[in-house]
């Protein structure tokens, strides 16, 4: 990830922040062959020094055999993005300095996997995701809900992860580069466009640089 001194992040709230709000994660893997993922993670801030990550994949899936534990991964979860057209920058109009770009939030997690087979594990792990997706339904569904045969059944064909984290910072390129009136104009024409999320972390990202 470039080091962009006006996007790095390293704030730990504001990472852990982004990872519960966007919990699909892109798990990459390169010690056989390429490996890449797209799963939903749980982060646990305060297991280990730095966290942990768990998720879940299909017993049918070969990731979880071909991948020695304790190996190096990386996850990227990233938040809101958008395309960013010169257009919206009262200063294009003036000068016309000004070129396309794309504005993004994205974490990238390191750490070493393990993989858990036990049924207490999995349906603790799977319990605690479940409740954290399902909190802002009408009705949230649980795991009592299914009948314990049907559940036992789907736990035994599914594998756990445990990352343990080793490293983790952020990119969060919201304009902070921009003069206040170019930034501002970027952010209205976002949320005209219907872009409400990139265009809320835009300007807060403006509120924190004055």
């Amino acid at each position: 990830m470039y080091p962009s001194s006006f996007f790095s992040e390293k704030r730990p709230e504001v990472l852990h922040s982004l990872i519960a709000e966007y919990p699909l994660g892109m798990l990459v893997s390169t010690q056989q062959q390429l490996e890449v993922l797209h799963i939903p993670f749980e982060f646990q801030p305060r297991e280990g020094d730095m966290g942990s990550l768990y998720a879940h994949i299909a017993r049918a899936n070969p990731l979880w055999q071909r991948v020695a534990a304790d190996s190096d991964v990386l996850v990227v979860f990233r938040g809101a993005e958008a395309y960013i057209s010169p257009n919206w920058y009262p200063s294009k109009q003036e000068t016309h300095r000004e070129v396309p770009t794309w504005n993004y939030q994205a974490v990238h997690v390191r750490g070493r996997i393990s993989f858990r087979d036990d049924e207490d594990f999995l349906r603790q792990m799977i319990a605690s995701l479940t409740r954290k997706q399902e909190s802002a339904m009408p009705q949230p569904w649980q795991l009592s809900d299914a009948p314990e045969n049907f559940l036992s059944a789907m736990l035994k064909a599914v594998v756990g992860i445990e990352i343990r984290i080793s490293e983790i910072d952020g990119v969060m390129k919201l304009g902070q580069n921009k003069k206040a009136a170019d930034r501002e104009g970027a952010v209205t024409a976002l949320f005209d466009r219907g872009q409400q999320e990139i265009a809320g972390a835009m300007r807060a990202a403006g509120r924190e640089k004055r």
